[in-house]
């Protein structure tokens, strides 16, 4: 087999990878798409959710200030929630729309951007997942000392 460098030889994309190319962005064109509508869910049942709390059953014999309380925070984090996951699918929607552009109009520029983009979606999820994984070691060892003093 023939390992050629890339550094200094042109990388061919082949008819065949143009159709990889073209079906994975329809694909990401529609998982964006479904994505903005629950990002858009979860933004309106953010700012509705203090009410449908309220005539819940475990909920309305709280009190007043403690149910605020809880409701302002569930609202807060379902915001917040719903702001995180809008990147991915922002990334994703821009790299489905440049890579078909740049397919089909034959234009290097948005090809590349297209590729920009997926690069962007994949390291927003590498930052998100050092973060999840800091956290749960985080809780784990707070635990584990908070079992220490207590033993």
């Amino acid at each position: 087999m023939d390992h050629k460098d890339l550094l200094t030889d042109d990388l061919q994309v082949s008819p065949q990878a143009r159709l990889f190319l073209s079906e994975s962005a329809r694909w990401g064109k529609f998982l964006s798409i479904v994505g903005f509508i629950f990002v858009g869910l979860m933004a309106v049942l953010s700012l509705f959710l203090p009410s449908f709390m309220a005539k819940l059953p475990p909920y309305n014999q709280m009190s007043t200030s403690a149910l605020s309380a809880l409701q302002a925070t569930l609202s807060v984090i379902y915001f917040c929630m719903a702001a995180l996951f809008f990147f991915p699918c922002l990334y994703l929607n821009r790299f489905s729309s440049r890579i078909l552009r740049g397919i089909q109009q034959v234009n290097q520029e948005q090809f590349e951007l297209g590729f920009s983009s997926l690069k962007s979606m994949f390291k927003f999820f590498g930052i998100m997942t050092i973060i999840t994984l800091s956290f749960y070691i985080l809780l784990f060892l707070a635990v584990m000392v908070g079992l220490g003093m207590k033993g």
